[in-house]
């Protein structure tokens, strides 16, 4: 697109010869015949230049230049005073008042297209500059949001880790899986576990000793949840509640649940072996239940905790505190679910364990007891 020009002057003949003479070599010009016209023509249509008459009635040319520079949006339109004075005189007046350059009278047709094309391309180059500022405060703007937004994406995945494996916590905020703190029902596989001996331990041993036990223990069981897929519920102590299927559905969930235990046995057989050579007798019993429970957020604004509410929890918990140290109690359902018909699973054997009278629940309940099969070392007699 060509330059668009204001031409100023009061003298109609000098306006029609100077738009002539642009015209010619390609710019667009507009005229005004008095410094309020052009005012309000810049306003209304800015131009790239201003050649601008210094003597006019009313508003001089001075008076213009300064009205022009007054407003930041032309803060620096490019301005060529053109005068038929002393050049010396008006060239001090003239840069007082904001002008870029100036023109005497008699025009020289030569010197006024050097001097258009010279103040034209510093305005390019500035539009430019201004153009790419525009750019990088807008690419500022949105490195700002995207750096907002991915502060915010850590911390809702390092709060969504605390219960679920980190593929899952980053799955989830993917869109990858429903929202798992609103509430829902489904059905669950749920495990409970926590230490034998872990209170007389506590009253014997020292609060460094206790809490770098409890440490090996988390640490042991917590890679063990985040390998097999689990869902942390909550862990107080040396107790630790995990399920499976919510929020990321597992058509294999009993089974899931079981070897995650018979594992968690495995290390737990480990690590209780190195605690007896320092004194301390802790084993673990683990229980397992399948059933429908309500799952979602619990809590209050700014604490908020992923929890799971019904029957099966509360079973559960029951039979993890019926089972001997090394020993797994399964509910009829995941029994069902999790094993083969004869029982077995490497390693472990599977024995009806009759049926319990269990708090909370009217009936008794029958119940599995997998133990260790030739490893003594997981029973805790």
């Amino acid at each position: 697109m060509s330059a668009h020009i204001l031409v100023v002057d009061d003298v109609e003949k000098n306006v029609r010869l100077l738009s002539d003479v642009l015209a010619v070599h390609g710019f667009r010009t507009s005229a005004a015949a008095s410094g309020a016209q052009a005012l309000a023509q810049i306003a209304a249509d800015p131009p790239d230049l201003v050649l601008l008459d210094v003597m006019m009635p009313g508003m001089d040319g001075y008076d213009v230049c300064r009205a022009i520079r007054a407003d930041p949006a032309h803060a620096v339109l490019p301005v060529v005073l053109v005068t038929a004075l002393d050049p010396e005189h008006e060239r001090v007046r003239g840069l007082e008042a904001g002008a870029d350059d100036f023109l005497s009278k008699p025009i020289h047709q030569a010197e006024l297209l050097a001097r258009v094309r010279s103040l034209l391309r510093v305005k390019s180059l500035y539009d430019e500059v201004q153009r790419q500022r525009g750019e990088l405060q807008a690419w500022n703007r949105t490195l700002e949001q995207r750096v907002a937004d991915a502060v915010q994406q850590v911390e809702r995945i390092g709060q969504l880790k605390r219960f679920f494996s980190p593929q899952l916590a980053e799955a989830i905020l993917a869109g990858g899986t429903d929202d798992p703190l609103r509430s829902h029902r489904r059905e669950i596989t749920v495990v409970f576990l926590d230490l034998r001996g872990f209170t007389a331990f506590t009253e014997t041993a020292d609060p460094e000793e206790v809490m770098a036990v409890l440490g090996q223990y988390h640490t042991a069981m917590g890679q063990q949840v985040v390998a097999h897929e689990g869902t942390l519920e909550r862990f107080s102590g040396d107790g630790m509640m995990i399920f499976f299927n919510d929020p990321q559905p597992m058509p294999d969930a009993p089974a899931r649940a079981v070897a995650m235990a018979v594992q968690m046995q495995q290390d737990m057989a480990r690590l209780s072996s190195q605690w007896r050579q320092r004194g301390y007798d802790l084993h673990m019993g683990v229980g397992i239940a399948q059933g429908y429970a309500t799952l979602g957020g619990i809590g209050f604004h700014g604490r908020i905790d992923y929890g799971a509410i019904g029957t099966v929890t509360n079973l559960a918990a029951r039979l993890c505190g019926e089972a001997a140290g090394g020993e797994i109690l399964l509910s009829q359902r995941v029994r069902a679910g999790a094993l083969a018909a004869d029982g077995a699973i490497a390693g472990w054997r599977v024995e009806d364990g009759g049926e319990l009278e269990l708090k909370g629940f009217q009936r008794r309940v029958a119940v599995w007891r997998m133990v260790a099969d030739g490893c003594g070392g997981l029973s805790a007699g």
